[in-house]
Parts: C-alpha cells; structure tokens; sequence
C-alpha cells in the first residue's frame, strides 16, 4: 500500500505505519451504529447540517448540494486516508443523526487528526456526541498511528466544549479557519 501523503502529521509515534490504518470503521455503543457515510445518508445529513440553529457556529447552514460534497469528500478520504467521519445511525430507530469520526486536518499549527460530531439538532443534548466521540476516540488511539488527536471548535461554540471536555479533550491553541477564531482542543495519547 503506498505512503498516505499524511504522514507527516504533527506528532507521529514511530510505533507501526499510518498505512496500517486502512480501515473503513463500523462501530456500535449502546445506542449508536457508526458506519461510513453513503450517498444514501443525504437526506437525513443535509437536515443536520442545514439546520440554521445547529450550524450557528459556521459560515452559514449547509444546503443540499454542499451536504452532498460533504458526504463526497468524505467518501475521498477513505480512500485517500483510511478513515473519515462516520454516519452516526441511532439504533432505537434506524435513523441517520449525525456524524462523528476522526478527519485528517491541515491548522496554522500544523497536520493533525480532528475529532469531529454534529448531531442534529432535535437529537442534542442526549449524549449522543459524547457516546460516539468515545467510540471513535477509542478506536482512534487502536489503529492510528498518531499521539494527539485535535477537535476544532469556536470559542462560544460551548456545548461543544462540553462534548471534548467530557472526552478529556483540552483547550491547546488558538486557530483561525474560514476567517474565524477556533480553538484547537487536544488531548494525547496515554503514555501508561
């Protein structure tokens, strides 16, 4: 398998090769299905991103054609790196809610991996983001071949705090993307 053009990222233990990474994680908890992102999943994902209150935090709310790039580029980095966000299905009811998973991201501060969720909105507040974000941390540290893992969150985006806090996320550096000030929320890899 060819070198993946992240090697480089910030921090790398040399334990084993990024290449064994390949994996297109499925992960089940309690009450979630994590799968990869189908183009199937546009529907319910273009409801979690398009919805104004949730994705207050960004530019602007996704319409339905840049929730199918999402759902693309996505796609382009299992391929490209092994991994990328998962649909996030809740199992009570079959329905897509989310997205979570770890995400290959370039910062001012160098190449990392982001953890990242959104969970739609009327699905908040129920600890589905901690409940994947532990999953996917989980099987982060299992099969990547990286020391830190970053997640990219607004300074008033607090409920976000609360899911990489919960996560034992801490807050690390200041970023600007999209012309907009983010902190860099790390957390390292145990050394025990």
């Amino acid at each position: 398998m060819p070198r993946r053009w992240w090697s480089g990222v910030v921090g790398r233990l040399a334990r084993r090769s990024c290449d064994d990474a390949r994996v297109t994680w499925t992960l089940e908890t309690e009450r979630l299905l994590l799968r990869p992102m189908e183009m199937g999943d546009l529907g319910a994902f273009a409801a979690v991103v398009g919805d104004p209150y949730a994705m207050r935090f960004y530019p602007r709310p996704f319409d339905r054609s840049m929730a199918r790039a999402w759902i693309e580029r996505t796609q382009e980095r299992y391929e490209r790196d092994g991994f990328g966000l998962l649909s996030v299905i809740e199992r009570a009811t079959g329905e897509m809610i989310g997205d979570c998973g770890p995400a290959v991201q370039q910062t001012g501060h160098g190449t990392f991996v982001e953890l990242g969720w959104h969970i739609r909105l009327d699905r908040q507040g129920n600890g589905f983001a901690t409940e994947a974000g532990r999953a996917c941390r989980d099987e982060a540290w299992q099969v990547l071949d990286v020391d830190r893992l970053i997640s990219i969150i607004r300074p008033e985006n607090v409920p976000s705090w609360s899911v990489a806090r919960s996560l034992g996320f801490k807050p690390w550096r200041g970023d600007v993307r999209a012309g907009m000030a983010h902190v860099l929320w790390s957390l390292e890899r145990s050394r025990a």
